[in-house]
C-alpha cells in the first residue's frame, strides 16, 4: 500500500524535520478539521524521522486509549510502512512495534491517556520522541510526563488534535504560544486531503451541525454555546407506528432526587429506535420510589421481550445490585464519559442512526432544553432537563464499546 498523492500540508507535516527552515524547532503540532489528513501523514513524517534520526532510540505514540490508537494510527500505518521497506515486528500483549529501516531499528511504545491516572503508565522512561494523536482528548498531566521523558538529544514532539473549546489548556499553552515553543503550527482543512472525494465533504457538512460543525468541519476552536444536540429535529428523528426488531437493550438513568429515566430500544436495519421509555419524577409526581418500585416499571418496560442487557448509570448501586438480584436480566454498568458520550450521540443523530417513537414524550422535551453551560468556560451542559439524554448517550457509548468502536460511528473515527 502506497500513498498515491499529497496536499503540500501533508508534505510539509511529513519532511518539516529535514527542512533547514525548521531545524531550530522543537515540535509540530496539527490541528483541523477531521478527514483533513493530519493524521496519516503525521503519523508517517514521525516513524520517517525517527528511523533517520537514531537507531536503538525508544519513542512513545499514544491516544486517548490504546484500542483507539491501534484503529485510528497503527492499523492504517504499518501497511504504508512495509510497502516502503520497513520490517515490522509488532508485540501486541507488551504494546509496542520493533521498526528497521535503512539498518536502523528503534522501538515504539503505544500508550493510552484517558484519565489523570494515565501519566504513570509512561513516568520513568526515556524516550527519543513523542507523537500525541488527539492531544487535545488527553488529561494535561499525562502529555506533559510524556514531554518531560524526551531527553535525549534530538528529540522531538509531533501533536496532533480536532479543535476543542478556545479554554482548553492545549490551544492557551500550546497552540497560541507556538512560536515561543519553537513548534511548527499547521492548520488543516478538509481540502487539504486529497483522497477525500466533493461527495465526502458534503456528507461531513450534513452529519455536523452547532458547536461540532464549527470545530469539525471548520476546524475553529470554538466555544460550546446553544442547545447541545442542534441537529435533533422531530420531522427528521421521531416517528409512529410499529418497527420489527432484532435486538433489545435498556438503559436507565437512576434518580431519587433527581427523575428516573428508561429507554427500550430495538435494533432494525441498522438504525436504534427507541420503543418505550420510563421517565419518573418524585418532585412532579409528589412522592419518590424505592428499588424495587423502579425494578417493577423496568419489567413492564421490557414486557415479554428478549433484552440483551440492561445499561445502568455506573453511580446507581443499589439499583445494579436489585437487578442482579431479581436474575431475569443483565446488567452492565454504563460509560460516562459525559463530552465523548455527547460527540457520539450527535454523530449518531447525524447519521440518522437514531429514532424516537412519537411517545417517548420527556426525551423528545428534553432534546430541546438541554444545553450548554455557556458560563462555564469548558464543554460542560447544564445539570437540568438531562436524564433522558444520560440514559441514551449511556445507550450510545456502549453500543459504540460492543463493537470495538463500530460501524455504527465509523465515519466520525476514519481518517
Amino acid at each position: 500500500m502506497r500513498i498515491s498523492s499529497l496536499s503540500a500540508k501533508q508534505k510539509l507535516t511529513m519532511n518539516w524535520w529535514s527542512d533547514t527552515h525548521y531545524k531550530d524547532h522543537d515540535a509540530i503540532i496539527c490541528d483541523g478539521a477531521v478527514r483533513s489528513g493530519k493524521t496519516l501523514s503525521m503519523s508517517l513524517g514521525f516513524v520517517l524521522w525517527a528511523s533517520y534520526s537514531f537507531n536503538g532510540g525508544s519513542f512513545a505514540i499514544c491516544g486517548k486509549t490504546v484500542t483507539s490508537l491501534r484503529r485510528n494510527v497503527i492499523t492504517p500505518l504499518l501497511p504504508i510502512l512495509r510497502s516502503y521497506g520497513f520490517i515490522c515486528i509488532e508485540k501486541v500483549s507488551r504494546s509496542y512495534i520493533d521498526l528497521t529501516f535503512l539498518g536502523n531499528t528503534n522501538r515504539f511504545y503505544l500508550f493510552g491517556g484517558k484519565d489523570e491516572g494515565s501519566a504513570s503508565l509512561i513516568q520513568g522512561m526515556t524516550l527519543s520522541g513523542v507523537f500525541l494523536d488527539e492531544a487535545a482528548l488527553m488529561p494535561r498531566s499525562f502529555v506533559e510526563q510524556a514531554l518531560a521523558r524526551c531527553s535525549v538529544s534530538g528529540s522531538k514532539m509531533w501533536f496532533n488534535c480536532n479543535p476543542d473549546n478556545p479554554a482548553h489548556w492545549f490551544y492557551n499553552e500550546w497552540i497560541k504560544k507556538a512560536k515561543e515553543k519553537h513548534a511548527l503550527y499547521v492548520h488543516f482543512t478538509m481540502d487539504d486531503n486529497p483522497s477525500l472525494s466533493e461527495s465526502l465533504k458534503e456528507r461531513y457538512k450534513r452529519l455536523y451541525s452547532g458547536t461540532f460543525y464549527e470545530r469539525f468541519v471548520l476546524g475553529k476552536w470554538t466555544a460550546s454555546q446553544g442547545v447541545v444536540y442542534p441537529m435533533f429535529s422531530e420531522k427528521k428523528h421521531v416517528y409512529s407506528g410499529d418497527v420489527q426488531c432484532e435486538k433489545y437493550v435498556i438503559s436507565c438513568d437512576y434518580g431519587t432526587v433527581n427523575p428516573s429515566s428508561f429507554g427500550l430500544w430495538g435494533l432494525s436495519n441498522g438504525v436504534w429506535y427507541r420503543l418505550k421509555e420510563y421517565y419518573y419524577s418524585s418532585k412532579r409526581e409528589g412522592i419518590s420510589r424505592t428499588d424495587e418500585e423502579h425494578y417493577t416499571a423496568l419489567e413492564q418496560l421490557a414486557g415479554d421481550r428478549d433484552i440483551s442487557k440492561i445499561i445502568v448509570d455506573p453511580s446507581a448501586a443499589s439499583f445494579i445490585e436489585c437487578i442482579r438480584r431479581h436474575g431475569r436480566f443483565r446488567v452492565v454498568k454504563a460509560e460516562n464519559d459525559v463530552i465523548s458520550g455527547i460527540r457520539n450521540v450527535s454523530t449518531a443523530l447525524g447519521e440518522n442512526r437514531l429514532r424516537f417513537h412519537e411517545s417517548c414524550r420527556d426525551i423528545i422535551r428534553e432534546f430541546h432544553l438541554y444545553s450548554w453551560n455557556e458560563k462555564s468556560g469548558t464543554d460542560v451542559p447544564i445539570k437540568e432537563n438531562d436524564h433522558a439524554m444520560d440514559d441514551m448517550r449511556y445507550f450510545v457509548a456502549d453500543i459504540m464499546k460492543d463493537r470495538g468502536e463500530d460501524e455504527f460511528f465509523a465515519l466520525s473515527v476514519s481518517r
